[in-house]
């Protein structure tokens, strides 16, 4: 009991020993900045399963254990990658340069490092486990596009080289101080690093794949819908709040601090910002497909949901509470317009991931400087359309060469009977489509 009584009057004391500075003391900022990066890490973590039950619930029920398996199994590899090589590839850049160095990852957390002026420091374990996590979320946006015909473990190694090489190297060109920072071009929290690059190396790997059997009719309409039911709305509705939760921590833990008066209060504003803009693209989801369609698509509604999300990460400071609905609402809308698009051209992505991260991500990046008049639309302009040409050319290049080797779709029989018999020998449910 005493200890706790000291610990508590240091904490308190130190909080008000200067009045010459607001903030706390150094290691009470160190701690603080440290439990901002865990608690909102583990928020991110949740991403996960909100990712494998939202992609579990879009597919059918011949291919649920198969998604499950990816979603546990690139978790796993993804990590240990970042581990490996990843995130010096990144953080080791040098100042306006393109690629970090080849070393693992090593703790070099020192207190020394941190001074009242300046507010980011915190433990480099945290802040390895808060970007790992970040990567595992780029991933997990593949897993769902290319679901119910690629092969298990091709797919493990496309994330490997997604998580360890592509995703850290263009991460480094902002966030590692590479040639974007150097420029102006900002991300806050990665509506084109995490969300576009994503959708980028899945829209690769759409195009590779081609459609499952029977998906589309010749003028590229969708073909009978019956196969493709969806194996549980329920389960996707879980997955979008499970992800909607995650998003504060991925959002607000992008601060990168937490002891002063000024990260808390602009923690607060992002947890808002971000909470409104998902309904923003929520309610737009909803509105257009009943004015189009005539009936309320809850898919539309939950993806629009994950559109607005996409979309406010790019900014989510910024904006006025109203401007975040309004920008949820446009991303919620460009993913509607953009699911059209991908049926025409008869790119069958299972999940909508490509209009959720991608497209609605480059809205969010590009609408930054709306609410942001320091930063540029052409630099903004430039950022875009770097990562995702460095991505999409990269993903392509190593999903050809994978489908060339060891190959990459299952078979067609393999198809017919499903990905669960077919790629992991476990059955999600006894009924058949």
């Amino acid at each position: 009991m005493l200890k706790k009584l000291l610990f508590f009057t240091v904490i308190f004391s130190s909080m008000f020993a200067s009045s010459a500075y607001a903030g706390v003391d150094v290691e009470v900022k160190y701690i603080l900045n440290t439990f901002s990066f865990l608690v909102c890490g583990f928020l991110v973590m949740w991403m996960a399963a909100g990712f494998c039950m939202l992609e579990s619930g879009l597919v059918t029920t011949r291919s649920v254990s198969t998604i499950a398996a990816k979603n546990i199994g690139k978790f796993a590899i993804v990590s240990i990658v970042f581990y490996i090589v990843g995130y010096n590839l990144a953080y080791g850049i040098p100042e306006g340069g393109y690629i970090g160095s080849l070393m693992p990852w090593s703790d070099a957390s020192a207190l020394e490092n941190c001074t009242n002026e300046n507010d980011y420091c915190y433990s480099d374990g945290s802040d390895w486990f808060f970007q790992a996590l970040f990567v595992c979320a780029t991933a997990s946006i593949v897993s769902g596009a290319v679901a119910e015909r690629i092969k298990i473990w091709p797919f493990f190694i496309f994330a490997a080289i997604l998580g360890g090489i592509i995703y850290p190297i263009q991460m480094g060109w902002q966030w590692g101080g590479g040639w974007l920072a150097t420029l102006g071009f900002s991300d806050f929290a990665g509506s084109t690093i995490v969300h576009a690059c994503g959708g980028a190396a899945a829209l690769a790997g759409v195009i590779l794949l081609g459609p499952r059997l029977g998906r589309f009719t010749d003028d590229g309409s969708p073909a009978n819908m019956k196969p493709f039911a969806a194996s549980s709305i329920p389960l996707v509705t879980l997955g979008t709040f499970i992800l909607w939760m995650g998003w504060y921590g991925f959002n607000g833990g992008s601060q990168l601090a937490l002891g002063s008066f000024e990260d808390s209060t602009a923690m607060g504003k992002i947890f808002v910002n971000t909470h409104l803009a998902g309904c923003g693209g929520c309610a737009a989801g909803a509105i257009i497909t009943r004015l189009v369609g005539g009936k309320t698509d809850i898919i539309m509604m939950l993806n629009g949901a994950l559109a607005g999300l996409v979309s406010i990460t790019a900014g989510p400071l910024d904006p006025s509470p109203m401007a975040a609905i309004l920008i949820g609402a446009v991303g919620g809308l460009i993913m509607y317009l953009g699911t059209h698009l991908l049926n025409r051209l008869k790119l069958d992505d299972v999940v909508g991931a490509i209009p959720v991260h991608m497209f609605a991500g480059i809205w969010g990046t590009l609408i930054v400087p709306f609410s942001s008049p320091d930063t540029s639309y052409v630099t903004q302009f430039i950022g875009v359309v770097s990562v995702i040409s460095f991505v999409f050319v990269l993903s392509f290049i190593v999903f050809l060469i994978i489908k060339n080797t060891i190959g990459l779709r299952i078979s067609e029989e393999a198809e017919q009977l499903g990905t669960d018999k077919a790629e992991v020998g476990v059955l999600a449910y006894s009924i058949r489509d």
